[in-house]
């Protein structure tokens, strides 16, 4: 039975989008019987959103604010907010208005119908998108294509803000990353936890580095370095279980069963 959906909410500089990215996220309508948690992290922003923050969680009720000491990532905030999630069901929004609160209802179906354990939002498999950067576009299909080969997923956008999980699922992980390198990390992490994983579309209303857009080229490096290290330390983990159950199966086997 699920009861609660927590909404970790990471924010850098974005005095002017918060409020209204707030304001949708407590009106979007929820499947009867769910209430929801708004964990709100404040990753030391420096043009005023830790104001705007505090004046809007005094003004509006049911909001949870956070404030990092200092500017730490997308990482950092999301694993505070994980700590200060109670419900069966936690979800990941970004607070610069590219993608839509609207949008729960179907990103929650699969677990509230006990399909999946974790659903991923995609912005490339069906719903509309605003059009932008080729490269940006490219970049993401690379570095999904490079993380599906590594978890035997079929993935179509492993760098999307919208990932959902089920409690039992956060309670098994541990954030690691403190920048954008939690996409890749996250989902490592759930390939190597052998979970359900679905996969929803979801629209997509990307910004212009003038508009704000804070990824660079350097994340996609730092993407490229999680992708391994993650995949990686997963790959190895499981050869050396098959190795030790490979060892104690030969044990049992030339065991004298008199003994």
């Amino acid at each position: 039975m699920f009861n609660l959906l927590s909404i970790v909410i990471p924010v850098y500089n974005e005095k002017d989008l918060l409020p209204v990215l707030l304001a949708q996220v407590q009106s979007a309508e929820l499947p009867e019987g769910l209430q929801r948690q708004i964990i709100v992290v404040d990753d030391g922003s420096t043009d005023g959103t830790a104001d705007v923050l505090r004046r809007y969680a005094q003004e509006h009720a049911g909001i949870e604010p956070y404030f990092q000491p200092a500017n730490r990532g997308k990482g950092a905030a999301v694993r505070e907010g994980f700590a200060r999630a109670r419900g069966e069901i936690v979800l990941i929004q970004d607070a610069d208005l590219e993608y839509d609160p609207a949008e729960y209802g179907k990103l929650l179906a699969p677990i509230l119908a006990d399909k999946a354990d974790v659903v991923f939002g995609s912005r490339f498999i069906g719903e509309t998108h605003r059009v932008l950067y080729y490269w940006h576009y490219l970049g993401n299909k690379l570095l999904t294509m490079l993380s599906n080969v590594l978890t035997n997923l079929n993935l179509t956008d492993m760098e999307c803000c919208y990932k959902v999980f089920r409690r039992e699922v956060i309670d098994g992980l541990k954030v690691e990353e403190d920048r954008f390198g939690v996409e890749p990390e996250l989902t490592a992490k759930v390939a190597a936890a052998r979970v359900r994983i679905y996969e929803t579309p979801v629209s997509y209303a990307g910004r212009t580095y003038a508009e704000g857009k804070k990824i660079h080229w350097k994340d996609g490096i730092e993407a490229l370095r999680c992708i391994f290290q993650y995949n990686g330390r997963a790959i190895f983990t499981r050869q050396r279980r098959g190795m030790s159950m490979g060892q104690t199966t030969r044990a049992d086997s030339t065991s004298d069963p008199s003994q």
